[in-house]
């Protein structure tokens, strides 16, 4: 099978290329203009899906995987450069929720004759498991802040805000909105200090061709940075990229790495 990933930033792409390469698949790589951290095999501005379109129908591809962050915020900064295939799907977006302009970019790229597929069958080995996942058990008030914080991050991921939040001491700390998982544990570490903990999960329902749910080697950097001691992830939702490398070194770092639910 022949498949164009639309790469953003992040070692997510990596990851896929490698194990696609292994099943026999080929990619062709397209990537974003100062975004993409791959490389790739083309490169073309944010905005111009008219040029995008026509660079796979040169190359006769139809089956099209999103992955890698594209950061919701820099939709509003590049307004004036987005071509009118872009513009039609702005307007075409019931709102500008990240989920409604990816679905908005499915729906017309699909009515052209594009296929969207599901990256999770490639990425099954990097899927956060159950219970605890490194060798550093959560104190008891970080299980209960996790277990307090799950069903709030639930529902919020759900109204499409966002799919991390940070609390402590049953106390929500911070939201993730536009400005990404990162600065969401940022402005916590910010607030509260150390000892926060993080909870990242999926949509009910999740659809993996718009929004992969991902941590890395950067959110651990960030959380030790804060000083945070606990991270807590839904168990077969969330992907860990640099797994064994990001388990080995929340040892390190003293931070607790959870599956949630555990049962």
């Amino acid at each position: 099978m022949k498949v164009c990933l639309v790469a953003g930033s992040g070692s997510l792409p990596t990851a896929f290329v490698k194990k696609a390469k292994e099943l026999g698949d080929e990619v062709f790589v397209v990537g974003v203009k100062g975004i993409t951290s791959i490389e790739a095999n083309a490169y073309l501005p944010l905005g111009k899906v008219g040029t995008l379109v026509k660079l796979l129908e040169r190359h006769q591809i139809n089956k099209i995987v999103l992955l890698g962050k594209f950061e919701h915020k820099l939709l509003f900064s590049h307004l004036l450069t987005l071509d009118s295939l872009a513009l039609k799907i702005l307007k075409r977006a019931k709102d500008r929720r990240a989920q409604s302009l990816i679905r908005a970019l499915m729906d017309e790229l699909e009515e052209m004759g594009f296929e969207f597929i599901d990256p999770k069958p490639y990425l099954e080995e990097l899927l956060a498991g159950r219970g605890t996942l490194n060798s550093l058990e959560p104190s008891s008030q970080a299980m209960e802040d996790g277990l307090f914080g799950f069903p709030i991050a639930k529902e919020i991921a759900q109204l499409d805000v966002g799919q991390t939040i940070v609390v402590k001491e049953g106390t929500v700390v911070s939201v993730e909105a536009m400005e990404g998982t990162q600065e969401t544990i940022y402005r916590a570490g910010k607030l509260a200090g150390k000892g926060c903990r993080v909870i990242k999960v999926a949509r009910k329902n999740q659809d993996f061709r718009i929004d992969v749910p991902t941590v890395g080697l950067d959110t651990l950097e960030v959380l030790r940075h804060i000083k945070a001691d606990a991270l807590f992830l839904e168990a077969g939702k969330v992907y860990i990229v640099d797994k064994d490398k990001f388990l080995k070194l929340a040892d390190k770092y003293k931070i607790s790495v959870v599956g949630l639910p555990i049962t």
